[in-house]
């Protein structure tokens, strides 16, 4: 049989053990704020487009496919905060007609949102540089879409306005400031 030799512990001053609690306290507070800090709205699709809703916009209506034409205001930049691009005004867009994230993230909005569009080289330009956008460039891009058509409406209009723009008066040949035509 062995005999256990008690070792008394010095006792602990009550105030340490209240830093002590009142320190893991502050830790377990601090943590939490991090942690909701960190959500930031930012989220990731499969294809690994980032994306953030700045404005939801319409969320009952329909939503743009790669069969439709946009418009939209954009400002496109490099993550230094270079401005490569900028709408001057809304702008018709085809969806299909643009770089993968662009397009993928036009199909994410709805009429009168705003997006803002983190997009990784393989779904931008990716090793070939494109004017002043470098080669392997992460693209960010700030769009509002403000509306959207089939293409095939769009084609129809089209159409209808060259033809209202041959029609003497309507600005086409024969109408004000277009050539006239021959034996006039």
């Amino acid at each position: 049989m062995s005999t256990v030799t008690a070792v008394p512990i010095a006792p602990v001053r009550r105030a340490y053990v209240l830093w002590l609690v009142a320190g893991l306290l502050v830790a377990l507070v601090a943590g939490i704020a991090l942690a909701r800090a960190g959500d930031t709205g930012i989220l990731t699709t499969p294809s690994g487009l980032r994306y953030q809703v700045l404005k939801a916009g319409d969320e009952k209506g329909a939503r743009p496919t790669d069969t439709d034409v946009s418009l939209v205001n954009y400002e496109g930049r490099l993550v230094d905060g270079t401005v490569f691009d900028k709408s001057q005004q809304p702008t018709p867009l085809p969806v299909a007609g643009v770089v993968p994230g662009f397009s993928e993230g036009l199909k994410l909005m709805h009429k009168g949102a705003k997006y803002r569009l983190w997009i990784k080289p393989e779904l931008g330009y990716g090793e070939r540089a494109n004017g002043p956008i470098p080669a392997n460039s992460t693209l960010v891009f700030d769009v509002e879409l403000q509306d959207f058509l089939p293409e095939a409406t769009v084609r129809q209009l089209q159409m209808q306005q060259s033809m209202m723009g041959g029609m003497p008066g309507m600005g086409g040949p024969g109408g004000p400031g277009g050539p006239a035509p021959a034996g006039r």
